[in-house]
């Protein structure tokens, strides 16, 4: 027999040839890891500034400076509009040169050029089209996508946090501890946490933070209802007895020996949080109630296709983006169930 072929496998490498065997799911993680470094880096992508403009010998970079017109002889001193055809001549003509972006508008640029009112259809202009404020959909989708993965990711992280943190104290100690948390989650869960979004967000002024704090203190509560179950199994368990025996502190028996052993349910449910997390700021940001005004956002451009029913092209593509991200978690979820699930056979 090769001895390579008998070396055991970690359950870590096991659990990864396991998820490597669902190919929707291994297809997915990729699919989404692209698209998010994509997004990461939308102004190399979609930007309404040149990467480099080369005028009359100079080497300019216009997404790292301000530049005025003038520098390209123009004749004021505000800041170049590179998509006003008059500047646009002047740096591509003459033996200048400019390179562009692959979609030459950013977040919140305006096309003052459009050969149509807004919304314009998709045209060679704009490939997916303008929202009702002339911007250009396919910019407003790739930034808002960014925004929307990057705030499902922090919510996500601060919900494991204080969920694993809130599940191991009840788990681990039990008794009165755990009745007085589970009293309280009871309680806490209760509270109409839309109405609470409301009353916030008419005292304070919406930020993403804030957004992201109201939506952190609810978060939680399903997380530490598994992990709680982990802890209380896991203590019965002969080598955390053997640990206490030896009088080792509760702090380190909780973070360095059962909660290595109750990781499976937390990683499990982090695709299915993480898409929890997307649809709870579209859905607010579809209400009014989500990120600041000016912040690309997907639930704002699905409430300008409700508003703009002739504009089919902002629901689409709004529709599809949200769908297709879902989707993608949702079968990353799944893949990575069945790769921790012990009663799976082995690779």
């Amino acid at each position: 027999m090769d001895s390579a072929a008998a070396q055991p496998v970690s359950p870590s490498r096991r659990a990864w040839l396991r998820f490597r065997r669902n190919r929707l799911g291994y297809w997915s993680l990729v699919v989404f890891c692209a698209l998010v470094l994509v997004s990461l880096a939308a102004e190399l992508v979609s930007n309404d500034r040149p990467l480099v403009v080369r005028y009359e010998g100079q080497t300019y970079f216009p997404m790292l400076h301000d530049y005025p017109e003038t520098t390209f002889g123009g004749d004021f001193a505000t800041p170049a509009d590179y998509l006003d055809p008059y500047v646009r001549r002047r740096i591509t003509t003459d033996g200048n040169w400019a390179l562009y972006t692959i979609n030459p508008y950013g977040a919140n640029t305006l096309n003052y050029y459009a050969k149509a009112p807004y919304p314009s259809p998709p045209s060679g202009q704009n490939w997916l089209g303008t929202d009702d404020r002339g911007r250009d959909l396919l910019a407003q989708l790739l930034y808002g996508f960014r925004v929307s993965v990057l705030f499902g990711l922090a919510l996500t992280a601060v919900g494991v946090m204080l969920g694993i943190a809130a599940g191991a104290v009840q788990g681990f100690f039990g008794g009165r501890i755990d009745l007085a948390f589970q009293r309280f989650i009871e309680i806490w869960g209760s509270m109409p946490e839309l109405y609470l979004l409301i009353i916030f967000s008419a005292i304070f002024s919406p930020s993403v933070a804030l957004l992201l704090i109201l939506l952190s203190l609810f978060g939680w509560m399903g997380l530490s209802d598994y992990v709680r179950a982990e802890f209380l199994r896991n203590r019965q368990l002969d080598y955390v007895k053997a640990a206490r025996a030896l009088g080792v502190p509760s702090s380190q028996i909780m973070w360095r020996h059962i909660l290595p052993n109750s990781m499976v349910p937390v990683v499990t449910f982090l695709p299915f949080r993480m898409s929890a997390a997307i649809l709870a700021l579209t859905s607010l940001d579809f209400l009014g109630l989500g990120v600041p005004p000016g912040t690309p956002s997907l639930g704002e451009l699905l409430s300008q296709g409700k508003n703009n029913i002739d504009a089919w092209w902002i629901s689409i593509f709004t529709f599809a983006v949200l769908v297709a991200t879902l989707l993608l978690l949702t079968f990353m979820g799944d893949a990575l169930r069945d790769a921790l699930d012990p009663r799976k056979a082995d690779v």
